[in-house]
């Protein structure tokens, strides 16, 4: 019997494929990478009995970066990466997908590719397909791989596809490798050159990363380019003559000026004394006239990510991430789709249907059907996949709280295509006072038609206006001007930015809500209430450096034009190299005169940031000049000597303070101690020594005193380390004497901590060692504070072994299954200070550590 491979894009996707494909009857086991699951069943393939094989990758299989050697921002020009060697690399190294994917397909004659149906879908699957045939044993050709074509994990669809299988899209994959090596190269030159040209220079400069983005970076200048717009406007007054009538009834009505406005003060005026020269106002005509408010087209991407802004309040990135999680789990269709008009052949009505017993809107979907659906209006084929559209009811009890809301929409907007228009009739009454001509306008709702569902779009109640005739004279309440001014536009808010960057060709219906969630995580701008992008002082910032420089790097037409030539790659109409190398020659010679200009750029952030010199406070002195150095604590957070001109990088993401003044005896330098709290991991460290390791086995920026192997320092690791970690085994457990009186071990590799004898005196590592291969340990007490038995003051034992430490020991989680008592001082004597234990000790002690 033959074996057919099917691989999906997810684990759970796997799951609900293989259910809906095998009819229930699959079996499960695990794939031995431990992460992606193999489902198992006989069943049909083109009228052949085959034995399925499903499984997933986890998104890519592959990811591209520059070869090892270039990844060095120390020793690479930017420039370089322009022609610079790029290679495939695993995207998750640690899940081994390529070898999973080898060792399960080659035996196999057929590969069925169940990726997502989109540009970066064809791209996984050329992926996958590379890792089945890279295997020596793999029996598969070009006329035994095919793709399933798929929008929504039902049954019906699901196997439609299987039995309509076609042919992978290389021109729509090679036009994502384009996009990849492009955002690669040119991402990384420019963000490279920027960071390392300011990150020392600015003190309140808050960034560990100055970004640039072909895609990103016009996006945040939509965002800035509207706030040099509120910056400079300059308001004008303006004045509305407004008459109040009082109807027959008592009410008060205020009518709408026909002139709309006046910016002469004086002539406004002049209108306002002959209006007050009259008491009545003139009905001269009454117009009433049917009118439609047209329900929705069906919905797409970037709608779906305007209204999750605009009207449920959450980002187009977390929205887009629950919508996902809704198609894996068969509740709506896919959700990346730039389509806005069903097919033909879609069944609508079979999909109304199923909602006809919801609790929420049951009773509109009967009275829909009962009526006769309406056929959703024509709107955009982009080829790609139907609108997004629920694929089964679902209960508000059965989603959670952002899932149901994302649900209820999609679920709402598609059946207010098929309802009827809202209708309402709308009459204008024109008055007459003098010469001046006035009037008011309400509406009545006929027939509310879909807003029944979308209720945000419903008429607002009391619209509707009181009887009026031709000829017939109200009284004149009131006549005033209004003083006003115009006012600026407001920050753009998400859903406008999503409209901007879809019709300037910004990014895809999948990039969109990662580039803005990027300005957003960089501190480009800031969300405020109501969803509006405000920018930070650097978003606007770089937004005009690069105005000044070459507007071209922030405008939108240079990235469209790009998005155009990549599209036309996947529909095979443009070489994928000669794309490539011309789009990379015009940004490298864009990046030279950048590098050549920067300085226009630096003036600009001179004068909103604050020079390294000005900046931080003092905390530790420079081993070489003995004045104190500032910390800066904004990111990259770091010490700066004003004296030597040096700056030193700081362990980040934590706490940073000096040591007891005491120095390293290497080269002078003050001590200083990183924490991220009293509980969390700590550790002390030389502020050179950090940046300049001294021993071949210290890392650059990954060590502080816990690593030195110094011989004799009393900081190091060969006087405070007691054993090696039993969770890492890479690792060594050090004392930190920095975390006195809450005193712990912490590994130096990993974040294993151990907490013991909180208030003790004193804490030091022994010279002598135990059975198990740890270090020993005193501790010593005040007289009056002592936990220790018998009220002893200073006892030495194992902190794993010694039953008497037992209750002085935070043992994580749990005891050592079988204590080994201690023998004092003087054993052992001998062994190299965090020498691996045996392993049977290894085992024991990992108990420590569930």
């Amino acid at each position: 019997m033959k074996t057919a491979l099917m691989v999906a894009e997810k684990p759970s996707l796997a799951a609900s494929l293989a259910n809906i494909l095998s009819n229930g009857k699959s079996t499960c086991r695990k794939g031995m990478n431990g992460s992606c699951s193999v489902h198992e069943w006989i069943g049909q393939l083109r009228s052949e009995t085959v034995s399925f094989k499903m499984t997933s990758v986890c998104g890519h299989v592959m990811s591209l970066d520059f070869i090892s050697k270039y990844n060095n921002w120390d020793k690479v020009d930017p420039a370089e990466l322009f022609t610079c060697q790029t290679e495939k690399k695993e995207a998750v190294p640690k899940l081994r997908i390529p070898s999973f994917l080898g060792k399960e397909g080659s035996h196999c004659d057929y590969l069925i590719l169940w990726l997502d149906c989109d540009k970066e879908g064809e791209n996984i699957c050329f992926e996958v397909i590379q890792a089945v045939q890279q295997v020596r044993s793999s029996r598969l050709n070009a006329s035994n791989i095919w793709r399933a074509k798929f929008s929504a994990i039902t049954e019906r669809d699901i196997k439609a596809a299987l039995q309509n299988l076609a042919r992978p899209n290389e021109n729509e994959a090679r036009s994502v490798d384009a996009r990849q090596e492009l955002d690669l190269r040119i991402g990384c030159a420019f963000t490279r050159f920027q960071t390392k040209f300011f990150q020392g220079k600015y003190g309140d400069l808050d960034a560990s990363l100055i970004s640039y983005g072909p895609c990103q970076t016009p996006t945040l200048g939509f965002c800035v380019q509207r706030h040099d717009e509120i910056q400079t406007f300059k308001p004008d007054p303006y004045w509305l003559l407004q008459v109040t009538i009082r109807t027959t009834e008592g009410q008060d009505l205020i009518l709408s000026w026909s002139r709309g406005r006046s910016f002469d003060k004086e002539i406004a005026n002049i209108f306002l004394s002959h209006v007050k020269e009259h008491e009545q106002a003139t009905i001269v005509n009454i117009q009433s006239s049917e009118k439609t408010k047209g329900r929705p087209i069906a919905l797409n991407t970037v709608e779906l990510m305007r209204v999750s802004s605009s009207g449920l309040g959450m980002g187009p990135h977390h929205a887009m991430q629950i919508a996902e999680r809704l198609y894996t789990q068969g509740y709506i269709s896919y959700p990346r789709t730039e389509t806005t008009s069903y097919p033909e052949n879609f069944d609508l009505l079979a999909t109304l249907r199923q909602q006809q017993n919801s609790s929420e809107w049951g009773d509109e979907v009967k009275k829909i059907l009962a009526s006769g659906i309406n056929r959703p209006k024509k709107g955009h084929d982009a080829g790609d996949h139907p609108p997004i559209t629920p694929m089964k009811s679902v209960s508000r009890n059965e989603l959670d709280g952002d899932a149901w809301r994302i649900y209820d929409y999609i679920t709402r907007h598609f059946i207010a295509t098929l309802a009827k228009d809202c209708k309402y009739l709308s009459t204008t009454v024109k008055f007459e006072i003098g010469i001046e001509s006035f009037s008011l306008t309400g509406t009545s709702l006929i027939d509310p038609g879909y807003t029944s569902l979308l209720t945000w779009q419903a008429l607002g109640a009391n619209e509707g206006l009181p009887r009026f005739t031709i000829g017939e004279r109200v009284n004149i309440q009131d006549a005033k001007l209004l003083d006003c001014y115009t006012q600026p536009p407001d920050y753009l808010t998400e859903s406008e930015l999503i409209t901007l960057m879809e019709k300037h060709g910004i990014g895809t219906d999948a990039s969109i809500p990662v580039h803005i969630n990027n300005i957003c995580i960089r501190n480009y701008v800031t969300v405020v209430p109501g969803r509006k992008l405000t920018p930070t002082s650097l978003g606007i910032v770089l937004v005009h450096g690069y105005q000044k420089i070459d507007p071209d790097l922030v405008l939108p037409t240079m990235r469209s034009a790009v998005e155009e030539q990549l599209n036309l790659i996947a529909l095979g109409r443009a070489d994928f190299h000669a794309v490539l190398q011309h789009t990379l020659e015009v940004f490298k010679q864009k990046f030279h005169y950048f590098v050549q200009s920067i300085d226009g750029m630096d003036q600009l952030f001179e004068v909103s940031f604050s020079p390294l010199s000005a900046s931080g406070k003092a905390l530790s002195r420079c081993g070489k000049c003995r004045r104190y150095m500032k910390y800066i604590q904004t990111k990259p957070s770091r010490s700066h000597c004003a004296h030597c001109n040096e700056t030193y990088n700081l362990p980040q993401n934590g706490n940073i303070r000096i040591y007891k003044e005491l120095k390293c005896p290497l080269d002078d330098f003050e001590l200083l101690s990183w924490s991220t709290g009293t509980r969390g991991k700590s550790f002390t460290f030389c502020p050179y020594c950090y940046n300049n390791p001294p021993f071949r086995d210290m890392k650059k920026g990954n060590t502080g005193c816990n690593s030195c192997t110094h011989p004799t320092c009393a900081h190091g690791l060969n006087s405070n380390g007691v054993s090696s970690c039993p969770e890492c085994e890479a690792g060594i457990l050090v004392l930190d004497p920095s975390a006195a009186p809450k005193w712990k071990l912490g590994c130096n590799r990993c974040d294993v901590i151990i907490h013991f004898f909180e208030n003790s005196h004193k804490v030091t590592v022994d010279t002598d060692v135990c059975d198990c291969g740890a270090q020993l340990i005193t501790v010593q007490y005040k007289e009056d504070k002592s936990k220790l038995p018998n009220e002893a003051t200073e006892m030495t034992g194992c902190v794993f072994c010694t039953p008497e430490f037992g209750p002085l020991v935070e043992k994580h989680r749990a005891v050592a299954s079988k204590p080994v008592m201690t023998r004092g001082r003087g054993h052992a004597k001998g062994r190299s200070r965090g020498k691996p234990r045996p392993k049977d000790k290894m085992a024991q002690l990992a108990a420590y550590f569930v």
